[in-house]
């Protein structure tokens, strides 16, 4: 589960970490108010305007604004709710902007040799060594994810102690590695641990900070104030049950409709760009079918686990949600049956698909539908699915994976 920045900034000011003061927006009226309140205090007002999607490049796609009047904040308040955000990170249609953040602006201090003090701290799992990890970098910023890629040691990897979290010892010595002097030394240790704390203690499975920043010199603060100014955070959805205040900040509004619709069903669906449709029985197998079908040439539209029961209820639904995706030209059903047996499955695969009901209001499968079944009784079930061809045209059956990969391919090529 995805949280937006307002509700990460609020969970990190809950632990202990410094944010500068903000507040969420749903109306463009409310825009310039936010900015005076966030303002409050300074010399020169300043505050930025944040668009709250769940997905990256805001900065670059024009929403995310510095903005220095309450007039100029309703004028990026009015252009953020009224205009789809698109960046490489969205669908191509954009996505719809409801929620702003109204921050307030902060400066940050110059850095010896060019640059600003800007900063990456994450804390996420590291499936090689199966250990959680923190991740930091001096290069901090929109473009870390290059950084990573044109000049991967300029990021500093520590593991963390499966049982101690992360060690003091081991965040100061992060702080001294990422270049932070007097003061800014204690202030970056105290984030990291407080990071860490939160990361286990609220079972996240991405806890990032991006960017850390100092801020110039005061007569106050000789070294500055290191601050958080942006966070992201994901957390797992089987741990969710103990933290009733994280399910809270879930926005269904966020989500993929068809991805929301097959969770109530007992699905596991995940929406892709391809042209073929994959409802398999196994999470394994639902990975084995979609890489089979790339050697053969065809992309995948989706990922859907129907789980081990298969039921026609849930091959109808799964069926539903498959064909709810405009681009999808063709369905692959892999099933391996166990302890459900392959005579069963495939007459509950005929009677979806008889009975299936288009968007049109019309009945009956009308795109190529390839099944493969494997397991208990598979002759019965194959015979099964060959004398439905009689009133199912569109729909054919598999020796094996490989077969039926061939076939939807060669299917959805020729319509």
């Amino acid at each position: 589960m995805k949280i937006h920045e307002y509700q990460a900034r609020n969970l990190l000011a809950s632990y202990g970490i410094p944010v500068p003061a903000g507040k969420m927006i749903e109306a463009i009226d409310a825009a310039a108010p936010a900015f005076k309140a966030a303002t409050a205090g300074q010399g020169s007002p300043l505050a930025v305007i944040k668009a709250q999607v769940h997905a990256g490049g805001r900065g670059k796609a024009g929403f995310v604004k510095l903005v220095k009047t309450a007039e100029d904040a309703e004028a990026a308040a009015r252009f953020m709710l009224t205009t789809r955000m698109k960046s490489p990170q969205t669908p191509p249609e954009g996505l719809e902007v409801n929620k702003l953040l109204v921050a307030a602006g902060v400066d940050i201090a110059e850095r010896n040799g060019g640059g600003r003090e800007e900063y990456y701290l994450a804390i996420t799992t590291d499936r090689t060594t199966r250990r959680n990890i923190l991740i930091a970098s001096r290069e901090g910023g929109v473009d870390i994810e290059q950084v990573a890629h044109d000049n991967p040691s300029a990021i500093i990897k520590e593991p963390l102690h499966p049982i101690m979290g992360l060690e003091p010892f081991v965040a100061r010595r992060v702080a001294f590695a990422l270049g932070f002097k007097g003061k800014q030394v204690s202030q970056a240790v105290a984030i990291m641990l407080a990071l860490g704390k939160l990361f286990v203690e609220k079972d996240c499975s991405l806890a990032e900070i991006n960017p850390l920043i100092i801020t110039p010199p005061t007569p106050d603060q000789p070294d500055g104030r290191v601050l958080a100014i942006d966070a992201k955070f994901n957390f797992d959805d089987n741990g969710l049950f103990r933290h009733k205040d994280i399910e809270a900040m879930f926005d269904p509004s966020e989500e993929n409709h068809a991805e929301m619709r097959a969770r109530k069903f007992g699905l596991s669906y995940i929406a892709l760009d391809g042209n073929i449709g994959c409802l398999v029985n196994g999470a394994g197998l639902a990975m084995a079918t979609m890489d089979t079908i790339k050697l053969c040439g065809g992309e995948p539209a989706n990922f859907l686990d129907v789980g081990g029961s298969a039921s026609e209820e849930a091959v109808t639904e799964a069926f539903s949600i498959i064909l709810s995706d405009k681009h999808v030209k063709g369905v692959l059903v892999n099933i391996f049956g166990g302890i459900m047996r392959c005579d069963v499955i495939a007459q509950g695969i005929i009677n979806a698909a008889r009975g299936f009901r288009n968007a049109d209001g019309t009945s009956g499968f009308k795109v190529p539908l390839v099944v493969r079944l494997e397991g208990t009784n598979v002759a019965a079930g194959r015979k099964l699915l060959e004398d439905a061809r009689k009133d199912i045209p569109t729909m054919q059956a598999a020796t094996d994976l490989g077969d039926g990969a061939a076939k939807v391919c060669a299917a959805v090529k020729n319509r």
